[in-house]
């Protein structure tokens, strides 16, 4: 288990047999290159990431997609200034490393999304609540394949760039801040972007814009998850369920309820 995640977890290149397999198979039916810390954390739970993916998998073959491709469509994101090329540059963010910037953006908005629709069909299948009605998209994009960089570790950033990953996560949390998100330590490659995109965002974390977004995309994420949550099968849960609920709801809530309305808005601002 890994002492520099925020939860316990277990890293990709530290997984083996079951695990190994399934964190592969996620990979494959994402059609991303890395294991999102959910997984990586369920992991660390007798049984609970073999009973979950195999619960939530058929989701990800079905309709999952094109609900959350819903939820990106109708995310409800503040209006609000991007970055102008010229900016980017002075920064010494470069074409090409626009693009990578890009993809790691582009990733995390595909799975982010996709995690936050399936985990919330989950939970409402055993926590039922009232949600508004909504309707999936009528197409969805398939994933980029694109292998985005590793991800480094906390303590291999520089302290400063440290402490601006732990100011950006603080950013729309309303109360689990300690869960850090993937997506910033990702950026970390480019300090002076991240830079950037807290002085974009700082403003609208004063005036609790980025809270309500945070609020307004959970309650999304649940509305299309009440929508899925009737095609669950799942198998004979395991001795952890309630630790692999409390997991996911821990998630859902925040990190992906978070991450899934920032990560469109910096992308939005951030010029191909």
């Amino acid at each position: 288990m890994q002492g520099q995640e925020s939860v316990p977890s277990v890293l990709e290149a530290e997984a083996r047999g079951e695990i190994a397999n399934i964190y592969a198979d996620i990979r494959k039916v994402l059609g991303t290159s890395v294991v999102n810390l959910i997984w990586r954390n369920l992991a660390t739970m007798p049984g609970a990431l073999e009973w979950t993916w195999s619960t939530v998998r058929p989701l990800y073959l079905g309709d999952a997609p094109l609900h959350a491709e819903a939820v990106r469509q109708t995310i409800a994101l503040p209006d609000w200034p991007g970055f102008s090329i010229d900016s980017l540059l002075a920064a010494g963010v470069d074409e090409t490393e626009r693009a990578l910037i890009r993809d790691v953006l582009d990733s995390y908005q595909y799975t982010n999304a996709l995690a936050l629709v399936v985990l919330s069909a989950l939970l409402v299948h055993y926590e039922p609540r009232p949600v508004d009605a909504v309707k999936p998209a009528d197409t969805a994009p398939k994933p980029s394949g694109v292998k985005i960089p590793e991800l480094p570790p906390m303590d291999a950033l520089d302290p400063e760039v440290a402490a601006l990953v732990g100011d950006l996560n603080s950013f729309g949390e309303d109360t689990e801040p300690q869960l850090i998100a993937s997506m910033y330590r990702h950026l970390a490659y480019w300090p002076a972007y991240l830079a950037l995109v807290r002085t974009m965002l700082a403003p609208l974390q004063r005036e609790g814009r980025l809270n309500s977004l945070t609020l307004s995309t959970r309650a999304l994420g649940y509305a299309h998850g009440a929508v899925l949550a009737s095609q669950l099968k799942p198998a004979t849960p395991p001795d952890t369920l309630k630790g692999a609920l409390a997991s996911c709801r821990l998630f859902v809530e925040h990190p992906i309820a978070r991450m899934t309305g920032l990560c469109a808005l910096i992308r939005r601002a951030t010029p191909h």
